[in-house]
């Protein structure tokens, strides 16, 4: 057992500390090892993407951070509007790009609507739909629902076989990908770097596409939790609408929470469950903190090393035979 112990104040951070390090490390790494003049934010609106453009400004400089939103069909509008108050905000220069056109071109939409039909035949023009985690918590198997809703607002669940649910994610991961294209296209079009935008949690437990929002010359805040990285958001005076900004996939199209999709539990409680995994706490310790049952702390337990093994190609390099 620990000694030390665990509840909300495990999580503290020293942001003025955290800013100085992170400042100095930023260009540091873009002068002397990528060698590149300043850096791309991809700014979805929310709270990682807005402290990584407000870290890279605070870094080199407005000149030197270019912002993208890319925006697509399935966007939340309040996605958009808080990344162009951000841009405003921090006072850099950015540019709005549809990747709709380019998603529809790719199949994205007809791939996935495809799946989505062969399990709900009904499913067409109006509707909406998302994907949600079940199972685990309950001491079952992870699997996956499909929720989707009628134009009049009438919504059913039903359980994803293996082969609609391999085609919704992939072909949604199209939006990940092409975003990270645009991202490179702008970063070699100014000699700039690319920033990647994960935070630990999602960087721990592979949240993330490969080759698509995984992608990034560097990193800034992939060793904080993200309940560190919201309060790096108030330490840097961010608007308030980012600063309370509940987290989001934006991926599907209906509202659908981190949590809902991979997390086993809401952010502050997957940070600290992390957290005390990483410091030897037992689950035990775990159930009294997030005051649920050792059983099912346990399987929390479980399922971050789960995805710790199900997910670790993600941040691989390729396989290649020796010389």
């Amino acid at each position: 057992m620990s000694a030390a112990p665990l509840g909300p104040q495990s999580l503290h951070l020293d942001c003025a500390a955290e800013l100085a390090r992170i400042s100095e490390w930023i260009p540091r790494v873009l002068t002397q090892k990528l060698r590149r003049r300043g850096l791309v934010v991809a700014i979805s609106g929310g709270i990682d993407s807005s402290v990584c453009a407000a870290l890279s400004v605070r870094a080199v400089g407005a000149d030197k951070v270019f912002g993208l939103l890319l925006p697509e069909r399935d966007s939340s509008g309040f996605s958009s509007e808080r990344g162009r108050l951000l841009a405003e905000h921090l006072g850099i220069r950015y540019q709005v790009h549809d990747i709709a056109p380019a998603l529809e071109a790719l199949g994205c939409y007809q791939q996935r609507d495809e799946a989505i039909r062969r399990v709900v035949p009904a499913y067409g023009e109006g509707w909406k739909n998302k994907i949600v985690l079940a199972g685990g918590l309950e001491g079952g198997i992870n699997f996956f629902r499909l929720v989707v809703q009628s134009p009049e607002g009438e919504q059913q669940s039903v359980r994803l076989p293996p082969r609609e649910y391999l085609q919704i994610v992939a072909a949604t991961n199209f939006k990940q990908r092409v975003r990270k294209t645009m991202e490179y296209f702008h970063a070699d079009r100014l000699n700039y770097a690319v920033v990647g935008t994960p935070n630990r949690l999602e960087y721990d437990q592979g949240f993330f596409v490969k080759n698509g929002d995984g992608s990034a010359d560097l990193k800034p805040i992939a060793h904080l939790y993200k309940t560190q990285v919201y309060a790096m958001a108030r330490h840097l005076g961010l608007p308030e609408a980012i600063c309370s900004a509940v987290p989001t996939t934006d991926t599907y199209t209906l509202p659908q929470g981190q949590d809902e999709f991979y997390f086993a539990l809401p952010y502050a409680q997957m940070d600290l469950a992390l957290w005390a995994l990483e410091h030897g706490h037992t689950a035990d310790e775990l159930a009294a903190a997030l005051n649920t049952t050792p059983a099912q702390a346990q399987r929390v337990y479980d399922d971050i090393r789960a995805k710790r093994r199900a997910t670790e190609y993600l941040a691989a390099a390729a396989e290649r035979l020796p010389a």
